[in-house]
């Protein structure tokens, strides 16, 4: 039981989510004329309806509605800033999914042993 548990907290608390992406060069301007300021802020509401993001906010007691009133209020430059740093957010995962595929595996080894009445040791 000591192990399962031990396995257990590795993959509850140890997890961190998995970012991917490309590394970008400095920040530039909206030079870019094909992508209007509407379409910029769209990726941003997306990368803000992401549950780490949301909980991040709250963490920092801004509110969704805050969040989107302050988004528009902010000027092009910012917008344009704000869309490439959530791509960065999007492009990575949670690590939810793993951990949940990880604890339904140990259920079925425990279950498979119980049902042919095997027993763990640990000693």
């Amino acid at each position: 039981m000591l192990a399962v548990a031990f396995v257990c907290y590795l993959t509850a608390f140890l997890t961190s989510p998995a970012l991917a992406g490309m590394v970008g060069g400095l920040a530039s301007a909206p030079s870019d004329p094909g992508k209007p300021r509407c379409e910029e802020l769209s990726r941003i509401q997306r990368a803000l309806e992401t549950e780490v993001v949301r909980a991040g906010l709250e963490a920092h007691g801004l509110s969704p509605a805050e969040a989107r009133e302050r988004l528009q209020a902010m000027s092009d430059e910012q917008i344009h800033l704000m869309a490439r740093a959530s791509d960065r957010v999007l492009a990575g995962g949670d690590g939810g999914g793993v951990v949940v595929a990880v604890l339904v595996i140990i259920l079925l080894v425990l279950l498979i042993l119980y049902l042919q009445n095997k027993k763990i040791v640990i000693r």
